[in-house]
């Protein structure tokens, strides 16, 4: 079964124009999610929450794609079902 594992994060941005964080130490990561669904549910929430500060900007990162499954994992990652 493969996993579609969601990162949810944001923060300041330096301008609302750009993705760049004012300050990457301060980045709110919100959760990591099984599905889309969820994640979009928290990020929605997040975006709403800020919605009047238009330097904050929520995201999704779709953390499933980072991974090829047909390479070699690392060593401290552990091979296997």
């Amino acid at each position: 079964m493969t996993q579609r594992l969601h990162l949810v994060f944001g923060g300041e941005l330096v301008t609302p124009s750009k993705t760049v964080f004012k300050d990457v130490s301060k980045i709110h990561i919100v959760g990591m999610f099984p599905d889309y669904a969820s994640a979009f549910s928290a990020w929605k929430a997040e975006a709403q929450r800020t919605v009047d500060d238009a330097h904050m900007r929520y995201f999704i990162a779709h953390i499933h794609r980072l991974r090829d499954e047909a390479q070699a994992g690392s060593p401290t990652e552990e091979l296997g079902d």
